[in-house]
């Protein structure tokens, strides 16, 4: 791949829990952007984007710690959904699916992030006080969960690299989670950048918004230039961040910010109603045979004011009507009479819940067809998919390992007292 071209390409992070078989829920959720970011070409028919997806397995430990008999054959389950939908590194190749506990840099790298990372950062992200309330039957009083948003952050900022924009596709309610991975990122980039390598520009600049005569400890017989280099070793980070944003001073981006792209995640109910959730009980699987797409068809909450043939229906509050609106995505003329008349009649008593579902059913059953005939090729052979995974992993190290070299450099200098990279070191034995 030519580097121009790569680096007009921008890089995408995310990655998915292995909870078991997916969702419809969780193609609409997430899957569907994957595709459609797998697909995206610029205007000279080179990939937009190029997409790293991972399988979270560390990430189940935080909660499910206790048992962790599933996690390998939930990953399985996992990878093979992701290919079922269409998804195919083999034949597109901006795309990775790896696993997390297959390039172990990840956890390197959460280790390096927990060392500058306040306690109280974690402390107050949402999600964490959230989970504590809602899985109060789990001992979650553990390192391991209260840090999980910090290893969310080093996955994403992994797989960011100078030149490269890095992209993070979340809904609004996660936003905040990124923006403080944004804020880690200056935080690192603050704390291990060398002030020996300040220009005599940048040192003007300080000077005028940092008083080094502050430090006492340090002699004035030495230059201006080395007391404020000694005086910035030893400032507190937050300082050294503000300072450098005041100052307009660019810092060495060892680590890159992250951005977001709010992704619109329609309504998929499930089918009692409520938040579609393996928890509930409510899902529809994109791995459910036809007959049992049906049978939960027929057994779906509508609207709860409906309660004769003869009442007139509301279909914007119906989960059955959101259902008719999504499937198929891409809508024929045909699909597109078939949402109106429901829309009209409902309203107007003139069709009822039973062949409503049954026309729902019918069109979920064909636009998820595609899907379970790929999956069964896939369950036929499951070594493919492990392969598809080793591939990724392999992949996906290769892109950690550069990441980690620039971070090792930054945090001890290797460089700097004369060590070579690791792949220039001999090895004891040869």
């Amino acid at each position: 791949m030519r580097d121009a071209e790569k680096t007009k390409r921008k890089r995408v992070l995310s990655g998915m829990r292995p909870t078991g078989r997916l969702h419809i829920g969780h193609y609409f959720g997430a899957l569907s952007n994957w595709l459609k970011m797998q697909n995206a070409r610029l205007p000279d028919g080179s990939p937009e984007y190029e997409s790293f997806h991972f399988v979270a397995d560390w990430h189940a430990l935080t909660t499910h710690y206790a048992d962790s008999s599933q996690v390998a054959t939930n990953t399985l389950e996992v990878a093979t959904d992701w290919l079922a939908v269409g998804l195919d590194p083999r034949t597109h190749d901006n795309v990775t699916l790896f696993i997390q506990s297959a390039v172990p840099e990840h956890a390197e790298l959460h280790l390096l992030l927990s060392m500058i990372t306040p306690l109280s950062w974690l402390e107050r992200v949402p999600t964490y006080k959230e989970q504590i309330e809602n899985l109060r039957e789990k001992d979650l009083g553990t390192y391991g969960f209260l840090g999980y948003p910090l290893l969310q952050s080093a996955d994403i900022v992994m797989y960011g690299e100078p030149g490269q924009q890095l992209l993070v596709p979340v809904g609004e309610d996660q936003a905040p989670h990124i923006e403080m991975t944004r804020e880690i990122v200056r935080r690192f980039n603050a704390a291990f950048f060398d002030p020996d390598n300040l220009t005599s520009d940048q040192i003007t600049k300080l000077r005028s918004s940092y008083d080094i005569s502050e430090h006492s400890g340090i002699s004035q017989e030495l230059s201006v230039i080395e007391r404020l280099r000694r005086a910035w070793r030893t400032a507190p980070l937050d300082y050294r961040t503000s300072t450098f944003a005041n100052a307009g001073v660019p810092v060495r981006k060892t680590l890159q910010e992250p951005d977001v792209i709010l992704t619109e995640t329609p309504r998929v109910p499930g089918t009692d109603g409520r938040r579609m959730a393996k928890s509930y009980g409510n899902a529809i699987w994109l791995s459910d045979t036809p007959e049992e797409i049906r049978k939960k068809a027929h057994n779906m909450m509508t609207d709860p004011q409906r309660v004769r043939r003869t009442d007139p229906g509301r279909p914007e509050v119906c989960p059955v009507f959101a259902y008719h609106n999504l499937f198929p995505e891409n809508k024929s003329v045909e699909d597109c009479a078939r949402i109106e008349r429901v829309n009209r009649e409902c309203r107007t008593a003139e069709i009822g819940c039973v062949d409503c579902k049954k026309l729902m059913a019918d069109a979920l059953v064909k636009w998820i067809e595609p899907v379970q005939a790929r999956r069964r090729e896939y369950e036929a052979n499951p070594q493919r998919v492990w392969e598809i995974l080793e591939d990724g992993s392999k992949r996906a190290k290769g892109v950690a390992e550069q990441t980690m070299a620039r971070v090792r450099n930054a945090v001890f200098n290797w460089e700097g007292a004369g060590r070579k990279a690791s792949g220039e070191r001999k090895v004891v034995g040869d």
